[in-house]
């Protein structure tokens, strides 16, 4: 299935700062591609720098100014799916900074119902869909999964941040995945749960609005703070607009209960 992608964004930076970008299609894909980044139209060479989940970082420097970032890439074919090593049976079963399992142990027992593997992930899944209520700015870049259950609303992180805290409360492994999303809407960057089960990674989607087998990984981490689009360091870098769009040469249906990875 071949996926078009892109990403441009427009930043204004107030002095010497380092940027990194989460845009880029991960490593393993079938990508044409290309990324551009300038400064008060003069072009700044990024780095590449890659994880080992293969999300790729792309560094720059820049002074005071505006920022203009463009990213474009035809997808094709399809890579493995993720594997699965030793270190991530424990780094994501640990609380981290907006998974906070540990305060949620009480409600993701409650909730089991004595379910396992494969039955407990899609319960979690379907019970956090069912309770909360997608509403576009509703929650704060500060909010985590109990600010989220308490809230009883969100966005694709927060569904995601409160589907994969339950999961780690409940001895499965869980993390969060960016992704592009054909079929989403509105359309943005797209937050996903992956759970670790039987030794493979399996993505669900507790808010259902894009299907899973059109998604392309970007990046991969315990939550929002190791899959952001954008960090700085330096002097203050203001979003002044962005720009996402995903399609797909057609768009698959998903069974939500079935099971699948994601490459």
């Amino acid at each position: 299935m071949r996926r078009d992608v892109h990403c441009h964004l427009t930043l204004d930076a107030d002095g010497d700062a380092r940027g990194y970008l989460a845009i880029a299609v991960a490593r393993g894909w079938q990508v044409d591609e290309s990324l551009a980044i300038t400064l008060d139209g003069a072009a700044l060479e990024p780095q590449e720098i890659v994880d080992a989940h293969g999300t790729r970082l792309h560094a720059f420097d820049a002074k005071a100014g505006r920022i203009e970032v463009t990213y474009r890439a035809t997808v094709t074919g399809e890579p493995e799916p993720a594997t699965a090593s030793a270190l991530d049976e424990v780094q994501y079963l640990r609380p981290s900074r907006y998974c906070e399992s540990d305060t949620l142990g009480p409600v993701a027992l409650a909730e089991a119902g004595g379910r396992e593997g494969h039955d407990l992930v899609r319960h979690i899944a379907r019970w956090v869909g069912e309770q909360l209520t997608y509403v576009s700015g509703s929650s704060r870049p500060i909010d985590g999964a109990v600010a989220t259950m308490l809230a009883r609303q969100g966005v694709c992180r927060d569904f995601a941040h409160l589907v994969v805290a339950l999961l780690r409360a409940l001895d499965v492994p869980a993390r969060v995945a960016a992704v592009y999303a054909p079929g989403l809407s509105p359309m943005d960057f797209h937050a996903v749960a992956e759970a670790l089960v039987d030794g493979q990674w399996w993505v669900v989607d507790a808010t259902g609005l894009a299907p899973r087998p059109s998604l392309v990984r970007i990046a991969t981490g315990r939550d929002a703070a190791d899959t952001a689009f954008l960090t700085t360091v330096g002097a203050p870098v203001s979003l002044v607009s962005m720009e996402v769009g995903a399609v797909a040469e057609r768009l698959p249906t998903d069974e939500p209960d079935a099971l699948m990875s994601l490459p």
